[in-house]
């Protein structure tokens, strides 16, 4: 009989598979920009479903063709926001995500389903937070003369745009800039940060706790972890 060790043929452990569902009420930029990153199965993240209030939101086209289940639960047949929101919830549970991502979904949320989701929902916005909460976000940033403008991912708390920071990235504003073609820029930054920031939740790198946002177990800054304007997209 051989003393002869024997290879080990055992696999290494996978990281857990994220579930997460998408809301969303137009067009789905943000949506292929996370269909894209994550379709070569480097990330845990996996998009178990997209749900919009609008039936013509185009975002349900592209989760189709990427072949992601989706709903649609139209805001109108309910009685007020606590309603919708109640069916939203069932809905999104239905799924048993452990992340829930707002891609653009137009609507005010209860403060009953964000206290559902504490922890584990996720909005992006077309500002530097804390700056220019709301919209118009472009228009305001160039009336306002400002030289530095941008995107930033945050977690959803109460107050509207007003969540902990998880991470930011910095638009330089040119002298002949139109809030179109400010908003182009914009876009792009946006399609890299918020995958970036679900990876991290999915790899169970991010987390927010009593103390605020953690990444890798350090706390992030006011600001979460900013990107400069001139640091090259590649590097994320």
């Amino acid at each position: 009989m051989s003393g002869a060790t024997q290879p080990d043929t055992s696999k290494p452990d996978l990281p857990q598979r994220c579930d997460v569902v998408v809301l969303l009420s137009g067009t789905g930029g943000n949506l292929q920009a996370m269909i894209d990153r994550f379709q070569d199965g480097s990330c845990p993240a996996r998009i178990r479903a997209v749900i919009s209030n609008r039936a013509d939101a185009y975002g349900l086209e592209r989760a189709k063709h990427a072949g992601i289940d989706t709903r649609v639960l139209d805001h109108t047949a309910y009685e007020g926001r606590e309603a919708f929101d109640a069916a939203l919830v069932e809905l999104i549970d239905s799924f048993s995500p452990k992340l829930v991502v707002l891609a653009g979904f137009m609507r005010i949320l209860t403060p009953g389903f964000v206290r559902h989701y504490h922890g584990r929902l996720l909005n992006i916005h077309p500002s530097l937070l804390p700056l220019y909460k709301g919209l118009h976000t472009h228009q305001r940033a160039i009336e306002a003369g400002d030289t530095a403008h941008g995107c930033s991912v945050h977690f959803v708390t109460e107050e509207l745009d007003g969540g902990p920071l998880v991470v930011q990235a910095v638009v330089s504003v040119e002298l002949h800039d139109t809030p179109a073609t400010l908003a182009q820029r914009v876009h792009a930054r946006e399609h890299l940060i918020y995958p970036l920031a679900i990876h991290w939740f999915a790899e169970g790198r991010l987390a927010l706790g009593k103390e605020g946002v953690t990444l890798d177990g350090q706390p992030l800054g006011p600001r979460g972890h900013l990107i400069p304007a001139t640091q090259p997209g590649s590097s994320l």
